[in-house]
């Protein structure tokens, strides 16, 4: 089982930026692919980003497509999610989640270990 553990939330203004981060252990982490989901309050959890094992292929949602990159960093076994010019809409809890398969799933049930999931709260 991957232990995950995330940070970088907080309360931000529309326009900002963020990075989340996301570190695993229990696993080699460089054969992992990697998610990041958020849930907002009263809606079902959502797709954000995922990355693939190497780290070389990306998928995002439309709603964050320009604005978010995901990175994965196999030295340091970390994901990162990048978040630029936020929206009031991407208020959420974001779950970084972890995969033992090699593409970049864009399904939660494709992955096998969740983190605890920060709060991210933009303000208008």
């Amino acid at each position: 089982q991957v232990q995950l553990v995330e940070s970088g939330g907080g309360l931000v203004q529309a326009g900002a930026s963020l990075r989340l981060s996301c570190e695993a252990s229990g696993s080699t982490f460089s054969n992992l692919a990697m998610g990041w989901f958020r849930q907002a309050p009263g809606k079902e959890r959502e797709f954000v980003a995922a990355i693939n094992w190497r780290g070389a292929w990306t998928n995002y949602a439309d709603s964050v497509k320009g604005r978010f990159t995901i990175s994965k960093d196999n030295a340091k076994s970390t994901v990162y999610l990048q978040m630029s010019s936020l929206k009031p809409e991407d208020t959420a809890v974001y779950y970084c989640a972890a995969s033992s398969g090699t593409y970049y799933y864009t399904q939660a049930k494709a992955y096998d270990s969740w983190g605890q999931g920060p709060q991210v709260t933009v303000s208008s």
